[in-house]
């Protein structure tokens, strides 16, 4: 199948699209906090289970999603979770309690877990040259989805409420599940790598339970699962509390928030595509380019975050506001290069099914980090600073101590990939002679 390069991208804008508006829709929870507080008369704790309990639910689901993406089409199911996406948000909009908004806003988790899918079907449309710096496009979409969520509050919540903001962007889902659908194509898995690009025709493989189990054999794997379940914990602890931190903890009006938040979000985003390029450069000089550059980046926000939550509440707003934007920039360094390396370092058929590991590993450590840091800020003596700063700067450092496991372990996987890929381009030579 003969793909224009145009194609291509209009499948990574559609795509992101689809991860832009989706993570707006998840990370407004974040933003009208205050006002869902006020609406039900409920305390931090209970605030906090909200954005834990989408994060059980998706972790829940996870494996469900891998397995159904390695054995079926993945642009189909990707469309069903825009889909689902569309109906749970719409669903938590008309909630009149706090029990029924809860079990909506739970269910969400569902289309929270389609992730990896996507990553394995665009793995197939770039090769592993270009494929961390796509992903870190990609991940351009958690950043610039906080300023998103940030826009669509600060603009409409005074005018049409926090219900139907959800409504609108519950509707967004629904239309961009149709574009996917009708819109992007599936491809055989495996056809971006180096040994199977340039072939006609190559072997079909799908998911089956060998393959599967190989994964328990790869070295660089465990470590990397290790520090997903530590790492993903600072990012849904800012994403979740930092608007109310901001407000209630240093005084900053409204109008002081955006513009430090936005720069923040921009560094980020900055940060993400620098840190896929970097790692895309180095990953062709060793295969330990992709996770060299994923410590840096913890080893980078762990100094500087601390440096950041400990100014006095009396420092001037521009200064945090720059503390915190260089603290952002290395945030999303990892991301693209884990992502990258999971698909560098396991076959095509169950590359879904090594995300969706690592991201139900990364949900289930993740899934008490709202929860955790709402009960520890209720404790005397803490507040909600102190409870950012003790999660945030305790699982940075055993994500780091993982990392470094990873760092050493990985070049023989990736080796061994390069192997079983060449054995398949002998494979479908062979099919295409019989041909």
């Amino acid at each position: 199948m003969n793909l224009s390069r145009r194609y291509k991208w209009f499948v990574v804008g559609v795509f992101l699209a689809f991860m832009l508006l989706h993570q707006a829709d998840k990370l407004l929870i974040g933003q009208v906090l205050g006002d869902i507080q006020r609406d039900f008369g409920i305390n931090d704790t209970e605030a906090g289970a909200i954005g834990t309990g989408a994060l059980i639910v998706a972790a829940i689901f996870y494996p469900f999603w891998g397995y159904c993406y390695d054995r079926f089409a993945r642009a189909k199911l990707l469309a069903l979770a825009s889909f689902i996406w569309g109906a749970t948000t719409s669903l938590s909009a008309v909630a009149p309690n706090f029990g029924s908004f809860f079990a909506a806003r739970a269910s969400t988790g569902v289309d929270d877990a389609s992730y990896p899918g996507l990553y394995s079907l665009i793995a197939d449309y770039f090769g592993p040259k270009t494929r961390g710096r796509v992903f870190g496009l990609l991940q351009l979409t958690a950043p610039l989805g906080f300023v998103l969520s940030l826009v669509l509050v600060l603009t409409l919540d005074a005018l049409i409420g926090w219900r139907n903001i959800f409504l609108l962007t519950g509707g967004l889902g629904i239309v961009v599940g149709l574009v996917i659908w009708f819109g992007v194509r599936e491809l055989p898995r495996g056809r971006a790598e180096p040994e199977l690009e340039s072939m006609p025709e190559i072997a079909a493989h799908h998911f089956d339970w060998q393959a599967a189990r190989s994964l328990l054999h790869k070295r660089a794997l465990i470590p990397l699962f290790v520090q997903g379940f530590f790492g993903v914990f600072p990012l849904n602890v800012i994403t979740f509390w930092f608007f109310s931190y901001l407000e209630r903890e240093r005084q900053y009006a409204s109008a002081v928030v955006f513009p430090i938040m936005a720069g923040a979000v921009l560094t980020m985003s900055a940060g993400a595509v620098v840190g896929g390029y970097i790692g895309d450069r180095l990953f062709q000089r060793t295969p330990r380019g992709r996770l060299m550059v994923s410590t840096t980046g913890v080893i980078a926000s762990t100094i500087l975050l601390f440096i950041t939550l400990t100014l006095p509440m009396t420092a001037p707003p521009l200064l945090f506001g720059v503390m915190l934007a260089l603290t952002g920039f290395f945030v999303l360094f990892s991301g693209s290069n884990v992502a990258a390396t999971i698909q560098d370092t396991t076959l095509p058929e169950v590359r879904s099914t090594a995300l969706s590991v690592q991201y139900f590993v990364e949900n289930i450590g993740a899934a008490s980090a709202p929860l955790l840091v709402g009960a520890l800020s209720t404790q005397p003596g803490i507040g909600l600073s102190n409870a950012i700063l003790i999660v945030c700067l305790i699982t940075y450092v055993l994500c780091g101590a993982a990392l470094f496991f990873a760092v050493w372990r990985v070049p023989g996987d990736v080796l061994e990939l390069r192997a079983q890929m060449r054995e398949r381009a002998a494979e479908s030579q062979a099919l295409s002679a019989a041909d």
